[in-house]
C-alpha cells in the first residue's frame, strides 16, 4: 500500500470510524473522530469528536516536556506531522516536538464506541533524553462534566460525563495525573540514544463507568502491530492504488476510496445486505429513539443514483455494490415495485426507485461474468420495469411515465419543480414528460435485453423491446436542435413552451384574461403570502369570462413555499376568460403563470448516456452545450444549471453534482469523446482537490465558477469520481490476472494502477500489463482488447 509524506496544506481527509469490513459498527449509536491539525485551542494534533452531538466537542491530544519547555500547538514542533498511512478506521503519523525526537502516532477506531492510539517515542540524538509525555483530553458537555482525574482499580484514568455517556481516556505505562491546563494523564520517559519506547492509550464511551473502564483496558491490551497489519491487509485487498505523476491527484483517488468504505453498515434485520450512509461525521450517528428512525436524510436509506456512484467510486469491491442491489430488491413489493430509499433503520422513502437499477447489474456482470448473480435478480429488475408503465406512473397511459416525486429524480432543487425556493418555479413534476426519466427507462430497456440475451430468456424482453421504440420516439420529439438540448414536455400536449405571467391581483377577486392559447396551456398559480399562518385559497378556472367553471384548484393541491404557495392546473386549457380566486388574505398577491417547460439542467443531457442520440446529435450537444463556456462548461465542471435564476440561487445553479457529471461523461466517452471526457474529469478533480487541500474535506456538491465546497463535508456524492478515471484511462480491471485496455491515455502523464499484486502501466502511447506472477505484455493502439493470464 502507499506510504504518503502529506503535510498541513497537501490534500487531506482525516476522519476515522469503524470499518465494517473488520468490525460491526453500530448503526444507532456510532461515535466518528477526525484528526485536525492544529486547530481548536490549543491548536494541537487533535482528535475530536462529538459522539453525534451528545457533546459541543471532545478532543484527544498529546502534549510534550522536555526541560521545561512544553510543545502542545504543532506549529511548535521540530518537525510538523507528515500522514504516513490513512485507512477508513487508522492512521499514522510521524512529527519531532523536539529536535532529535522523532514520533510515530498512531490511532485506529476499533469499534463503534472506542477510539485507541499507539505513541512510539525514537531518540536519535547522541545523548540521552527525558521527555514527558502527557495524553490530554478535552470535553465540553452538553449537560454532566468535563473529563476529571480518578482511580478505578488502582489505575489512574480521565472521566467524564455527557448526554447519557460516560468517556473515559486510559494510558499504559503507569501514568499519573498531568499538570498541564488541560486534564492529562503523564508518563516520564527515559531515552537513551537509538532507543525508543512505546505507549498505547484507548479512549471508550458507553453508559457506565466500569464498562467504559474495562473496554477502554481490553482495547489497549489489543495487540496493536497485528490488528494494524490486519487494517493494511484488507486495504491492499480492497483497494485500487493509483500513481500518476500528480500526487494531488492520487492523495484525492485514495482519500475518496477511504471514504467510501467508511460510509458502509453491517447488514440487519431491515435489510439483508450491508448499507451506506451518504456522510459519517463527528456529528452523525446519535438515534436518540435507538432504531434510525429520527435520523436525518443522509443516515435514513440507500438511493439508487448514489449506489450507483458508490459501485463506482468502489470498483474493487463488486460484490458490495452486488448488495446494494439486492438491498432494493428485499424490499420489492409483489406488484413489482421497488421502493426508492431503503434504510438500515427499516426506513422507506415510500415511492418508485429511480430506473436504473438494471444498468448497474449489467454493469456488475460485465466485471464478475456471475450467471448465477444475472438469474437472480433479472425476473425482480424486469418486474420493477415494468411498473413504471402502470396507470400509477403513466397517468395518461400513452406509454411514456411521469415522476410522481421529486425525490426519485436525484436532483430535488430542480428549480423546474423545487417548490420551496421563492425563486424556484415549483411545477407539478407529474404534469411534465422528462427527458432524464425517459433516457433512464430506454438505458433500462436495453441493459434488460442484454441481460436477456446473456442469460437465453430474450423472449422476456419481446414488449420490452417494443416500449423501447415509444420512449426514442418521444425522446426524439424532446430533441430541440435549436438549443442542441432535449426539453421538458407537457403531458398531455407534447409540447415545449416559454412560461409568461398572465395576470395578478391583491386578495380575492377575479382576473379577466379573456385568451385563447394554441397550443392549450397549463397554468401555475402563485401566491405570495404576507402571513407564514396564511389560508390555502380556492381558483376557478373558466373558460367564458361571465361563467363556467372549467377547472377548480382546491386547498389542497397548494404547496407550501417560502414567502407563500404554488398549485398547478391538473388540465390544460385552449381558452380561458377568467381565473376567480378564493380565500386570500386582502395584502397577499396572486400570480397567474402560463407554465414555462424551457428550462435547461444537467439532466435533459441523461439521454446522451442512454446512447439515445444520434452521431450528428451529439456532436451538436457536446459541443454546443456541454463544451460551451456560456453554458455547461465551467472551471471546475457541468453546473446543475447555466443560468443563475436569482443571486440566492447561486449554489443550487452552479452547483457540481458528481453523480450526473459521471453519467454525461460516460455518456461522451461511448460517443468517442475521450479527450473531452478526460478535460471534464479534470475539472471535478481540481475543485475536489482544492477542497482537501484547503477544507480536508470532500463536499457534497462544488461551485462550477469557483470550485467552493457546498452542502455536508465529505458526502459520499462529492468523492473523487475513481471509477470514471479509470473508464477515461482506458483500464477496466476485472481480477488480478484480467483486465480490458481501451483507446489512449487523454491524461498529460503516464498512469500506474496496481490492484492485488496486479500492475497496469499506461503510458502516453504503449500500455505494460504485469501480472502477479512476474509475466509481462505489452498493449499498442488503440484498440479495445483484454489480456489475461
Amino acid at each position: 500500500m502507499q506510504e504518503w509524506s502529506l503535510r498541513a496544506g497537501d490534500p487531506l481527509n482525516l476522519t476515522l470510524a469503524a470499518d465494517s469490513r473488520l468490525s460491526t459498527p453500530d448503526y444507532v449509536n456510532d461515535h466518528t473522530w477526525e484528526l485536525e491539525l492544529g486547530s481548536g485551542d490549543p491548536p494541537a494534533l487533535s482528535l475530536r469528536t462529538t459522539y453525534g452531538l451528545r457533546a459541543r466537542s471532545i478532543r484527544i491530544f498529546p502534549r510534550f516536556t522536555e526541560a521545561n519547555t512544553t510543545v502542545v500547538a504543532i506549529s511548535e514542533f521540530a518537525t510538523p506531522p507528515l500522514v504516513r498511512k490513512c485507512y477508513p478506521n487508522f492512521l499514522e503519523l510521524t512529527f519531532s516536538p523536539f529536535k532529535g525526537l522523532e514520533v510515530t502516532y498512531e490511532a485506529r477506531v476499533p469499534d463503534s464506541n472506542t477510539l485507541a492510539g499507539r505513541v512510539t517515542v525514537f531518540n536519535r540524538s547522541p545523548e540521552r533524553r527525558k521527555p514527558r509525555l502527557e495524553m490530554c483530553a478535552a470535553l465540553v458537555p452538553l449537560d454532566g462534566h468535563a473529563f476529571s482525574h480518578t482511580q478505578i482499580q488502582m489505575v489512574n484514568v480521565l472521566v467524564g460525563q455527557t448526554s447519557g455517556l460516560v468517556p473515559l481516556l486510559f494510558l499504559t505505562g503507569g501514568p499519573v495525573p498531568g499538570p498541564g491546563p488541560q486534564p492529562s494523564l503523564m508518563v516520564d520517559l527515559d531515552l537513551d540514544p537509538g532507543t525508543s519506547r512505546q505507549l498505547t492509550w484507548s479512549q471508550a464511551a458507553t453508559a457506565e463507568h466500569q464498562t467504559s473502564f474495562a473496554t477502554a483496558r481490553l482495547v489497549a491490551a489489543q495487540p496493536w502491530d497485528a490488528e494494524s497489519a490486519r487494517i493494511k491487509l484488507v486495504n491492499a485487498r480492497d483497494t485500487i492504488e493509483i500513481h500518476t505523476s500528480d500526487p494531488e491527484w492520487d492523495a484525492a483517488l485514495a482519500f475518496s476510496q477511504k471514504v467510501a468504505y467508511s460510509l458502509f453498515f453491517p447488514a440487519n434485520d431491515n435489510l439483508p445486505h450491508p448499507s451506506f450512509v451518504q456522510v459519517r461525521g463527528p456529528d452523525q450517528g446519535h438515534s436518540r429513539k435507538g432504531d434510525g428512525s429520527d435520523y436525518p436524510a443522509s443516515w435514513n436509506g440507500q438511493t439508487p443514483l448514489e449506489a450507483c456512484y458508490l459501485s463506482s467510486v468502489l470498483p474493487a469491491a463488486p460484490n458490495l455494490a452486488k448488495g446494494l442491489l439486492r438491498n432494493f430488491l428485499a424490499v420489492q413489493t409483489e406488484d413489482g415495485a421497488v421502493d426508492g430509499k431503503p434504510g438500515l433503520g427499516g426506513q422507506r422513502g415510500r415511492y418508485q426507485a429511480m430506473p436504473i437499477l438494471a444498468s448497474l447489474a449489467w454493469s456488475l456482470y460485465s466485471i464478475s461474468d456471475d450467471d448465477d448473480f444475472l438469474e437472480e435478480v433479472f425476473p425482480k429488475l424486469l418486474n420493477a420495469y415494468w411498473v413504471w408503465f402502470s396507470p400509477k406512473n403513466d397517468r395518461d397511459r400513452d406509454g411514456i411515465p411521469e415522476w410522481r416525486h421529486l425525490l426519485q429524480t436525484g436532483y430535488e432543487e430542480n428549480p423546474m419543480f423545487d417548490t420551496w425556493s421563492p425563486w424556484s418555479q415549483g411545477a407539478d413534476i407529474t404534469c411534465m414528460h422528462n427527458p432524464a426519466l425517459m433516457a433512464m427507462l430506454y438505458r433500462e430497456a436495453q441493459s434488460l435485453i442484454q441481460i436477456a440475451k446473456e442469460l437465453g430468456r430474450e423472449d422476456e424482453v419481446r414488449l420490452v423491446k417494443k416500449q423501447t421504440e415509444s420512449l426514442k420516439t418521444a425522446l426524439d420529439e424532446a430533441w430541440n436542435p435549436r438549443t442542441a438540448l432535449y426539453h421538458y414536455r407537457d403531458r398531455e400536449t407534447g409540447e415545449s413552451t416559454p412560461g409568461k405571467v398572465l395576470g395578478s391581483l391583491r386578495g380575492s377577486g377575479t382576473i379577466k384574461l379573456k385568451q385563447i392559447f394554441d397550443p392549450p396551456v397549463r397554468l401555475l398559480i402563485e401566491v405570495q403570502a404576507k402571513s407564514p399562518a396564511a389560508k390555502r385559497p380556492q381558483v376557478i378556472i373558466s373558460e367564458y369570462a361571465t361563467r363556467g367553471e372549467n377547472e377548480i384548484i382546491q386547498g389542497g393541491q397548494f404547496q407550501w413555499r417560502s414567502g407563500g404557495m404554488v398549485a398547478t392546473s391538473q388540465q390544460v386549457h385552449g381558452k380561458i376568460g377568467r381565473v376567480q380566486v378564493k380565500g386570500v388574505d386582502a395584502k397577499d398577491k396572486v400570480i397567474v403563470h402560463k407554465l414555462d417547460y424551457t428550462g435547461e439542467d444537467h439532466s435533459l443531457m441523461l439521454p446522451l448516456w442512454a446512447g439515445v442520440p444520434d452521431k450528428q446529435q451529439a456532436q451538436v450537444m457536446i459541443s454546443r452545450a456541454i463544451l460551451s463556456a456560456g453554458r455547461f462548461d465551467r472551471p471546475f465542471g457541468i453546473p446543475a444549471c447555466p443560468n443563475v435564476l436569482d443571486t440566492e440561487a447561486d449554489s443550487i445553479c452552479s452547483s457540481v453534482y458528481l453523480p450526473w457529471n459521471q453519467l454525461i461523461c460516460e455518456g461522451m466517452l461511448a460517443y468517442g469523446y475521450r479527450q473531452e471526457a478526460a478535460r471534464l474529469v479534470a475539472h471535478l478533480m481540481t475543485g475536489i482537490i482544492q477542497n482537501l487541500k484547503q477544507k480536508r474535506a470532500f463536499y457534497q456538491r462544488y461551485h462550477a465558477d469557483n470550485g467552493r465546497g457546498l452542502g455536508e463535508r465529505n458526502a459520499l456524492s462529492g468523492l473523487a469520481p475513481v471509477g470514471l478515471f479509470l473508464q477515461v484511462l482506458g483500464i477496466q480491471i476485472f481480477s488480478p490476472t484480467r483486465v480490458r485496455i481501451e483507446g489512449e491515455n487523454p491524461f498529460p502523464w503516464p498512469v500506474t494502477v496496481q490492484y492485488k499484486g496486479l500492475k497496469v502501466l499506461r503510458g502516453l502511447d504503449r500500455t505494460e500489463v504485469r501480472f502477479p506472477n512476474g509475466k509481462s505484455v505489452m498493449v499498442d493502439g488503440p484498440a479495445p482488447c483484454i489480456v489475461s493470464l
